[in-house]
């Protein structure tokens, strides 16, 4: 191995080697307090009731022995007796409605992240299946880093479990919808609006990409701004603040693609079309008001045809309610079919009814995101990576093609971090020290059914889930 690629010299790759060592037993130190302190404070809370127990006004005596305990244990952890009150309350919550979490916790098969998310995402399943949500959401965060892709999943397996339909709590929700000011300091104020998740997600989406086009401008217009003051020999022709301030130069626009976002934002909702656009001719609009924005939405056949209204996964974030999917889906000219394996979920097929770049969108269909361990950036703003370099001779095909992030390609080609796919998309990454991290083509979240238990690969329960089509919106 060269000591040009990543770490340097084969002596550093041997002292990382030791620090993650002992990392790992710090981790379980730190893991082993932890769970001492969380039985603590349950027990501190168990303590408050059995103090208030049989008193005639049980409410209120059971509420001042848990702040005279919580007043007590405030000064060992170096806080206020109203943090402890509530740190009391969560401890008590999650030793008692979730033992076999603390169970796993304990046993270090999940960490304080995973902890958190299962209860997060389980106070909204009712107690009489959260038992069943509580084993499902352990062996999902097997071996995940506890990010997005884990709660959507644990999200989606409460969805599943949830009594009422998420049809109807979401109408419910969408009734709710408004948009308001918060003021800020400094002359700021956020604009929040609450919409349904779809929509907001293509707000964000449409105003990411037409940000990109006035920054990918910049280039063009200062190359312009440059040969115009050649011309004249006037140097303060080209000055950077009146470019920005007005017309459609941009010619020393040094804008974060944040402050872009918020500007174009603005300008659509005051003017209906972006007040400036470097990309405007005399011909008509520019490109910025064609830019739409996109979302990738993925439902079964199921869902789309009417008949279940189980949720659909708009990709990287949340659920949405099935009657938007069947509405997205309507209205799009082409959409993909993907047929998925129906033990493991994993992408098999994908039919385009019009046949345009049939190999991207498989890959598409099939990686969703980034494919780094852990990364959650979606598969619409990756880059298609060789997993077997092409100029190494590894062919253009999606048995060596994956999706990676900007940042995580460049990890991949200039680190020891490597790489290599196995079937069905798998991939298998080496971490300098050698560390091995299996990545799965994450299988679609929208189900007929979870399969707890019953379908195990390498002894990792994976969900069952039916053909399912993803529209382009």
């Amino acid at each position: 191995m060269s000591s040009s690629s990543g770490f340097g010299s084969d002596g550093d790759v041997a002292a990382l080697a030791a620090l993650v060592a002992d990392a790992e037993g710090a981790v379980d130190v730190v893991r082993a307090g932890q769970v001492r302190e969380v039985r603590v404070l349950a027990a501190a809370g168990r303590l408050a009731r059995e103090q208030a127990a049989g008193a005639s006004e049980r409410v209120q005596s059971h509420e001042m022995a848990l702040r005279g305990i919580a007043a007590e244990l405030a000064g060992v952890f170096a806080a206020t007796d109203r943090t402890l009150q509530r740190r009391i309350d969560e401890a008590q919550d999650l030793v008692e409605n979730y033992p076999a979490t603390m169970d796993a916790w304990e046993a270090g098969r999940v960490t304080r992240g995973h902890v958190r998310v299962i209860q997060d995402v389980g106070c909204s399943v009712p107690a009489p299946v959260r038992g069943e949500f509580e084993r499902a959401a352990i062996e999902r965060c097997v071996g995940e880093t506890p990010n997005r892709r884990v709660r959507d999943a644990l999200v989606h397996l409460a969805e599943r479990l949830h009594p009422r339909s998420f049809s109807e709590r979401h109408e419910q929700a969408a009734a709710g919808r408004c948009v308001r000011v918060q003021a800020g300091p400094d002359g700021m104020s956020d604009l929040i609006a609450t919409l349904p998740t779809v929509i907001a997600e293509g707000v964000v989406d449409r105003l990411t990409r037409q940000a990109r086009e006035i920054i990918n401008a910049r280039p063009q217009a200062d190359a312009d701004q440059s040969d115009g003051g050649a011309a004249t020999g006037d140097t303060e022709a080209a000055a950077p603040d009146s470019a920005v301030a007005g017309g459609s130069s941009f010619g020393g626009d040094t804008r974060s693609i944040d402050q872009v976002r918020a500007d174009v934002f603005a300008d659509l909702l005051l003017a209906g079309t972006p007040a400036l656009d470097p990309t405007v001719d005399d011909d008509g609009n520019g490109t910025l008001g064609a830019i739409r924005g996109k979302v990738q939405v993925v439902v079964s056949a199921l869902t789309l045809t009417g008949q279940d209204d189980g949720p659909a996964d708009l990709v990287g974030r949340s659920p949405i309610d099935a009657a938007t999917a069947r509405e997205l889906a309507g209205d799009n000219t082409a959409w993909d079919r993907l047929l998925t394996h129906p033990v493991t979920g994993t992408v098999l097929e994908c039919d385009a009814y019009q046949p345009t770049a049939a190999m991207r969108r498989l890959l598409r269909a099939r990686d969703r995101h980034c494919r780094f361990p852990g990364c959650r950036q979606p598969a619409i703003r990756c880059e298609i990576d060789h997993t077997h370099a092409a100029s190494d001779g590894g062919p253009t095909h999606v048995c060596n093609l994956a999706h990676l992030c900007k940042r995580h390609h460049d990890v991949k080609h200039h680190t020891r971090w490597r790489v290599k796919q196995l079937a069905g998309g798998l991939l298998v990454w080496t971490s300098p020290t050698g560390r091995v991290y299996r990545e799965d083509a994450p299988p679609p979240l929208v189900a007929f059914a979870i399969d707890i238990g019953q379908s195990r690969r390498d002894g990792i329960p994976r969900w069952g889930v039916s053909p399912s089509a993803t529209p382009p919106f």
